[in-house]
């Protein structure tokens, strides 16, 4: 890798284009562990952003901080979506104004059926796709829909966790490794459903252990370096860049 790839926030691909979500300058802590070490960066409506790097990167702890979870605690730095400061939120204030988490174990909630878990995450506002929108972009939910959640398949639960935050008026999805213990023919129909949300104008933010996978399906991606961004560009010039790959990525 050449030294022009180092990121620089003044020159991110991001700075020259309208801003949606933007991440300035956010530090983190769990106790007294300082994770999350000045991250920055913008993403643009309906974008995909591959948000990547080696375990305890701070990959995770940046999608908590970004949702407005209570660990890692927030003590530096700003988050603004759609000109709306999440940094001044709680968790339920950013998922009320668009944010929607979708975590590695996935949630879904033990003793009810995939409608069910459906119909609570439109209990309250705001509420977002109807339960036939749904079940036209996840058929397979839609056969199972009276089957209990947790008794689905690896690749159906993350469908399932999927749908439940598109049930409410999202305007950025957050996954958490989605594609962890799914085969390759899961992870090629998740990422095709993904590719369908981003056409509906959502934005979404994908951390990931299988790296190419998320690149392939990114339209940016940010490298994440012991808490701090060693990257900041295109997915394809990560899928490109071998010396690249190997120093932030092993692969």
């Amino acid at each position: 890798m050449n030294e022009t790839a180092t990121f620089d926030r003044d020159r991110s691909s991001a700075a020259t284009h309208p801003k949606f979500l933007s991440v300035w300058d956010i530090q983190a802590y769990y106790g007294e562990s300082y994770i999350v070490q000045g991250v920055s960066f913008d993403i643009h409506e309906g974008e995909i952003l591959a948000l990547l790097g080696r375990n305890g990167a701070g990959k995770t702890s940046t999608l908590r901080t970004i949702a407005r979870l209570d660990n890692p605690a927030l003590r530096h730095g700003e988050i603004w979506l759609d000109h709306k400061p999440l940094h001044k939120m709680r968790s339920h204030e950013a998922a009320a104004n668009g944010i929607a988490l979708v975590p590695e174990d996935r949630r879904i909630i033990p003793g009810l059926t995939v409608e069910e878990n459906l119909q609570l995450a439109q209990i309250a506002p705001p509420v977002g796709w109807s339960l036939e929108r749904i079940y036209g972009l996840f058929p397979r939910l839609k056969e199972r829909r009276r089957q209990e959640g947790v008794t689905l398949s690896g690749g159906e639960q993350q469908m399932l966790a999927i749908a439940r935050a598109l049930a409410r008026d999202i305007k950025v999805l957050l996954l958490d490794e989605p594609y962890e213990g799914l085969a390759p023919v899961i992870v090629q129909e998740i990422a095709k459903t993904l590719n369908i949300i981003r056409d509906q104008g959502i934005t979404t933010i994908i951390v990931e252990q299988n790296a190419v996978a998320a690149l392939k399906l990114a339209d940016r991606a940010v490298i994440l370096d012991t808490g701090s961004v060693v990257y900041d560009g295109s997915a394809q010039e990560v899928l490109e860049d071998e010396e690249l790959r190997q120093r932030y990525l092993a692969i």
